[in-house]
């Protein structure tokens, strides 16, 4: 019994190469060895770009569409649908996207730590409360006004807000095009209120749905290119 351990690791130490534990002595060699590891790790951490975007750039194109299709501009509407359908899409599209984003990310980034990992939890954070705190005050304020002004101010501060959000989060992480994707939100919700409601709808739809679902590709596009070997 006990010389049976001796003889196995007798074994083991002959059948071994030693040049297996050693480093590539070809620097070309281990350059290639450290990018096989990025991108590697880049495969096993980085979430697929399109579950970030789509979710939520389908949820804009066909929510905010259906509401311009049932509360254009003028009286008549485009869409015989009940009042409530629109909104009831919305927040049933919106709340798949925030789900499917959540588990994406936590399965990505469930085991990485250090300020990468505190920065994204406060991030996320501020997703959290900060349109909270903005719809408690609308709730108080839109009850007073016309029907087509309280919708159209709840969708701009929503639109808004998921603009100057989109901005932070590319200066966070200087992610130029997250960065531009907010500066672009930011646009068509401000040329939305402008142009009024109904309008707003539309633009929100077409262009800030679009804008993500196009948003998406390109990050799918650049990330495949990360990891490659």
């Amino acid at each position: 019994m006990t010389g049976q351990p001796a003889l196995t690791l007798f074994r083991k130490v002959v059948c071994v190469d030693p040049d297996d534990d050693l480093p590539p002595t070809d620097a070309a060699a281990a350059l290639r060895l450290i990018q096989d590891e990025r991108s590697a790790t880049a495969r096993r951490i980085d979430p697929d770009a399109r579950l970030l975007y789509w979710p939520w750039g389908i949820a804009w194109l066909v929510g905010f569409g259906l509401f311009f299709l049932r509360f254009p501009p003028g009286e008549e509407e485009l869409l015989r649908l009940p009042s409530w359908l629109p909104l009831t899409v919305l927040f049933a599209l919106l709340l798949a996207a925030a789900t499917v984003q959540a588990v994406a990310s936590v399965r990505a980034y469930g085991q990485v730590s250090g300020d990468s990992a505190r920065r994204g939890r406060w991030y996320g954070c501020a997703w959290a409360l900060g349109p909270v705190s903005v719809y408690a005050g609308l709730g108080r304020i839109s009850e007073h006004l016309p029907h087509d002004l309280a919708a159209l101010l709840w969708s701009a501060t929503a639109v808004g807000l998921t603009g100057a959000l989109h901005m932070a989060g590319g200066a966070i992480w200087l992610d130029r095009d997250l960065f531009r994707l907010g500066v672009w939100i930011s646009v068509i919700n401000l040329a939305g209120v402008f142009a009024g409601p109904g309008w707003h709808a539309l633009a929100v739809s077409v262009a800030g749905g679009g804008g993500m679902l196009v948003a998406g590709a390109v990050a799918r596009r650049q990330q495949r290119q990360r990891q490659q070997p």
